[in-house]
């Protein structure tokens, strides 16, 4: 069966995106490590037609050193280690390179179930 109702998918997405703290991870192949780097937590809106969108805009810290190129967003349940719960790709691959930031805005974070 692959036709969960929507009452079902919000359900959901609150009890493993909501009701629980999620932290922000950044990556290539790998995530990034080092060079002032760390999970940021994100809030999500209530659930609403089987997606969640993040509440606030989400800043990670300004790069001492070089990210790389940004080619992966996930989701996990720890700041540091844990379980990722979740992974996408952005729109736009952005190049982290020293004193930049990367930035998430209110509304940009979506997670929908299908």
């Amino acid at each position: 069966m692959n036709n969960m109702t929507e009452i079902e998918k919000n359900r959901v997405l609150q009890t493993s995106l909501i009701d629980r703290q999620i932290y922000v991870g950044l990556g290539d192949v790998e995530e990034v490590s080092g060079a002032a780097y760390e999970r940021v937590p994100v809030k999500f809106e209530m659930p609403a037609g089987g997606q969640v969108q993040n509440a606030e805009s989400i800043e990670f810290p300004i790069a001492t050193g070089s990210w790389g190129d940004i080619r992966k967003i996930a989701l996990y349940d720890q700041k540091t280690g844990g379980t990722k719960v979740w992974e996408g790709t952005p729109e736009v691959v952005k190049t982290i390179g020293v004193a930049s930031q990367y930035k998430i805005p209110n509304g940009y974070l979506v997670v929908r179930l299908r």
